[in-house]
């Protein structure tokens, strides 16, 4: 123990009031702060089991809730569409990522086998003109089927309904950032697989970029086109849920917010029955 002198000076006392020497009260005092430091430590660790284990038992539950999320990776949203990523293997057939959630919130990486590519591939050449109108339509047919297969491998993508309007709660939903990312990807692989003669594949394109209103859409150039330059096109799939045919229109006309499924554009995107009627006009 110690005590204030008159001066003012600090004085130690030989002795504790229990009668312990002073060497003794110091070893209790340093005892008892290693005591309570280790008791705040594992208050601490106890605090920090709890938060986490209340995370992963979220993320139990939506999983238990939604198991096809278990198969998709989460990412932070973007504000553009992403490069294609995609691989063609030695015996036919296609990796590649898809994108949904909205804005590539949600990524995942699926595999169409050789047998379901064959599948795209016979539906195209049920439109085996070589005018504009048949090349749109095998486009259309293209990325309807890959959108199907797409949706056999990611079911969530069923609940896609088309603009962002009837889904926004909905796992699988897709804006025009996820379809412009996916049908870009879609429209890469049927190109490298020879599928799209007189057909390249342009860059997303964009409109009302920095309006609330801004819209992506997947995009192509028809290289055999008799103007003095290639004329562009948009494959525009978000108007429809996932697994439709998209819409199809020149790039100068979708620039302006024109509507495709009006005249003079509905002529190239008509909805039948059955494909072999896509292909007349």
């Amino acid at each position: 123990m110690a005590s204030k002198t008159r001066g003012g000076r600090i004085r130690q006392y030989s002795t504790t009031m229990d009668g312990g020497s002073a060497d003794d009260c110091q070893q209790q005092l340093r005892l008892s702060d290693q005591h309570r430091r280790w008791r705040c430590a594992v208050a601490a660790e106890l605090k920090w089991l709890c938060r986490n284990a209340l995370v992963l038992l979220t993320i139990l539950v939506s999983l238990c809730a939604f198991p096809a999320l278990a198969a998709s990776v989460a990412f932070e949203s973007i504000a553009r569409p992403l490069p294609p990523e995609y691989r063609i293997e030695a015996d036919g057939s296609v990796a590649l990522r898809l994108c949904f959630n909205w804005s590539c919130a949600a990524r995942q990486r699926v595999t169409f086998t050789a047998a379901q590519m064959d599948q795209v591939v016979r539906q195209m050449q049920l439109c085996p003109s070589g005018d504009l109108h048949e090349r749109l339509q095998r486009v259309r047919i293209g990325i309807w089927q890959m959108e199907q297969l797409a949706q056999k491998h990611q079911p969530l993508l069923a609940n896609d309904k088309g603009i962002n309007h009837h889904d926004q709660d909905r796992a699988g939903r897709m804006d025009c950032i996820d379809n412009a990312s996916n049908t870009t990807t879609y429209l890469k692989v049927l190109r490298d697989l020879g599928w799209l003669p007189g057909w390249s594949i342009a860059e997303p394109k964009v409109r009302d970029q920095f309006w609330f209103s801004v819209h992506w859409s997947a995009a192509i150039v028809d290289a055999r086109s008799t103007r003095p330059s290639p004329a562009p096109w948009v494959v525009d799939s978000w108007f429809r849920g996932n697994g439709n045919l998209p819409f199809v229109m020149p790039l100068a006309d979708w620039e302006r917010g024109k509507i495709p499924w009006e005249q003079p554009f509905a002529v190239s995107n008509p909805y039948p029955q059955y494909i072999h009627q896509l292909c007349t006009k």
